[in-house]
């Protein structure tokens, strides 16, 4: 399924020996003692290749662990291998990998989701007990979806990203899949906290999100945007398999009221152009100089050296968003587009906070159709921009959003419900999709 670009077989091997050690001299165990983990290859794991599922990192080694992966190691975690992704986490199905697609488990046919499709196909296929990936704009939660396991994205500023390899920084979050809200809970409360090095990560106090899940959820008011269930690009059996589920909910004591929302047709326009114009920022370090690809092609000077080594080293995805980002930014474009989506996102913002004002939950579909064949959308880029149209909104407003899987397409693929909350209230939100788990 190639959901694995490498697998640190004797390392984890040496680790276990370690860990089953540490048990029988009566050692305190960490919180993860003994479990295995794989991680999303964007994530730096010192000693590690980390390469983006690039051609451009292809042989850079990590001179530093993440944050998150450190946490894990510090709390007894096994880390199996780093997980095949979309180049540089740009995609909605795992076929922009430098290092060729990432196979869904239950239809090597179909795509896996995108961009953390190896991490969530490990979880999917039983190969680590947890995985981490990385979310910009629904890359946890929509590949969760078509693999049927779950997939959370945290608060803006709830995981620190030092050590992440950036896409676009005010939208990028660490993410994880499990097969249980539980156990997603557990790494959330190992990895979250303060961090001295990413000055964009949140000081609040990390409460312990497994303790909270032993309690239901205080109250239950859900909401749903009507434009979400009514979208002409929306599969008819989710929809409807959906609306079931919501009057079931209903008759479980759930209040469920379905609110208007206008901008639905603004979210993926405005976080491509964002996203782009960080991407366009953040990707021009990489230039053949420092580290990186460096073309062996004869070159005239440094610009031709530039652009031989990252035509080369980027895929033609990410080459697409590099030139789509440069051009918002342009002088002459930079206040049509740019500053334009700001506006839009600040609005965003503002009917959030108004929201979660009036109601605990915020349910969507987390991605408009099931898993789609491999090759299915090369032929346009628009169609897959529009699998993430349910789930960029959280992440442009920075709330925490997970995917839990529910229901069963009549083809055979899985299919989820995604579920989100005010800024900060993972607990309220895991409480809740521990519940509606239950109730399916």
């Amino acid at each position: 399924m190639n959901s694995f670009l490498e697998v640190f077989s004797e390392e984890a091997k040496l680790r276990a020996i370690e860990l089953d050690a540490q048990r029988t001299q009566g050692k305190p165990l960490g919180k993860l003692h003994g479990v295995v983990v794989g991680i999303k290859d964007v994530l730096c794991f010192n000693g590690h290749k980390v390469s983006a599922a690039s051609k451009i990192l292809e042989n850079y080694t990590a001179v530093y662990s993440a944050t998150a992966v450190q946490k894990l190691l510090d709390e007894g975690a096994i880390i199996i291998g780093r997980q095949n992704c979309d180049e540089f986490a740009m995609g909605s199905s795992n076929e922009n990998s430098a290092y060729g697609p990432v196979k869904n488990a239950f239809d090597n046919e179909r795509v896996p989701g995108g961009s953390s499709g190896g991490s969530a196909v490990a979880i999917q296929a039983n190969q680590c007990m947890v995985s981490l990936g990385s979310d910009t704009g629904g890359s946890v939660r929509q590949p969760a979806d078509f693999c049927g396991v779950v997939g959370l994205k945290p608060s803006y500023g709830r995981i620190s990203r030092y050590g992440l390899i950036a896409y676009a920084s005010s939208f990028d979050q660490v993410g994880i899949f499990s097969h249980t809200v539980n156990d997603a809970a557990l790494v959330l409360e190992v990895i979250a906290g303060a961090d001295n090095f990413d000055s964009t990560v949140s000081t609040k106090e990390v409460p312990s999100y497994t303790n909270a899940l032993l309690s239901e959820p205080a109250t239950k008011k859900v909401a749903y945007f009507k434009e979400t269930l009514s979208h002409p690009g929306l599969d008819p059996e989710i929809k409807k398999q959906t609306e079931d589920y919501l009057a079931k909910l209903v008759a479980k004591g759930y209040t469920v009221e379905a609110i208007d929302f206008s901008l639905l047709s603004f979210l993926v326009p405005t976080y491509y152009v964002l996203t782009t114009a960080e991407a366009s920022s953040n990707l021009s370090r990489f230039d053949g100089i420092k580290f990186g690809h460096r073309t062996n092609d004869k070159i005239e000077d440094l610009t031709d050296l530039y652009k031989k080594s990252r035509t080369e080293g980027f895929g033609e995805e990410v080459q697409r968003r590099i030139l789509l980002g440069t051009f918002v930014l342009s002088a002459g474009y930079f206040d049509a587009y740019f500053t334009k989506a700001q506006q839009v996102r600040r609005k965003l913002v503002d009917l959030t906070s108004d929201l979660f004002a009036k109601y605990d939950l915020l349910v969507s579909p987390t991605v408009p159709s099931p898993a789609f064949k491999l090759g299915a959308n090369h032929h346009t880029a628009t169609e897959m921009f529009l699998a993430d149209i349910y789930t960029v909104y959280a992440n442009l407003v920075g709330i925490p959003a997970i995917s839990i899987p529910l229901f069963k397409h009549s083809n055979g693929m899985p299919f989820g419900l995604q579920v989100m909350s005010a800024s900060f209230n993972e607990i309220g939100l895991l409480q809740c999709a521990q519940d509606l788990m239950e109730s399916k």
